[in-house]
């Protein structure tokens, strides 16, 4: 890998070009995901928000969820926002009905935990590792972290509760960075690439 690690954001369903966005101007070559065979070809993956649910179908649907859950296992460095969260944890409190995650992070999740969309809100968040003062994190329908493993870090917490963790190679935050325009979780998320390569 060059010093210009190539990431792919997981493009099945969510905000993914807004990700593509962010990745780009932390100094990544940013591409979609949506087939085992282009997984093959990048060094780290965004998993972005949407609905979990529809994440776990279409993944399976698209041949994506083992190529995923081995590269991850493998140590692939990813990072998951709001649903992306869910994705990556080992449990959920509430799963709906066959819902499966990618797994990767040793965290309990509970689904929709700030509310509904009509409590969607803004605020900013101290992320431990960010410098310059708190992110602004915008949570849609946002999840938050229950509990996590001995090898979780836990970076952020917002009204008691745990919004973004770290174990290894993956990264994860229950809130948006990339719909605000602050890149700095995203140039985080590249340096951690550059790391692992």
């Amino acid at each position: 890998m060059s010093n210009t690690p190539v990431i792919g954001v997981l493009a099945l369903q969510g905000d993914v070009r807004e990700h593509l966005i962010a990745l780009a101007s932390a100094d990544a070559v940013a591409r979609p995901v949506r087939r085992p065979e282009e997984l093959a070809e990048v060094d780290g993956l965004v998993i972005p928000g949407g609905e979990s649910t529809t994440i776990s179908k279409l993944a399976a649907l698209f041949g994506l969820m083992e190529p995923l859950r081995e590269r991850i296992a493998a140590g692939m460095p990813v990072y998951g926002t709001c649903a992306g969260l869910i994705m990556l944890a080992d449990k959920i409190l509430d799963p709906r009905s066959g819902q499966e995650t990618f797994g990767g992070i040793d965290m309990i999740v509970r689904r929709n935990a700030f509310g509904r969309q009509n409590e969607s809100f803004e605020a900013g968040v101290g992320v431990t590792g960010i410098e310059d003062g708190p992110v602004e994190g915008v949570f849609i329908r946002a999840p938050w972290v229950e509990s996590v493993g001995a090898q979780v870090e836990v970076l952020a917490e917002h009204g008691g509760h745990i919004v973004a963790v770290r174990q290894g190679n993956a990264l994860a935050t229950s809130f948006h960075p990339e719909l605000t325009g602050d890149h700095r979780i995203h140039a985080l998320f590249v340096d951690m690439v550059r790391a692992a390569g």
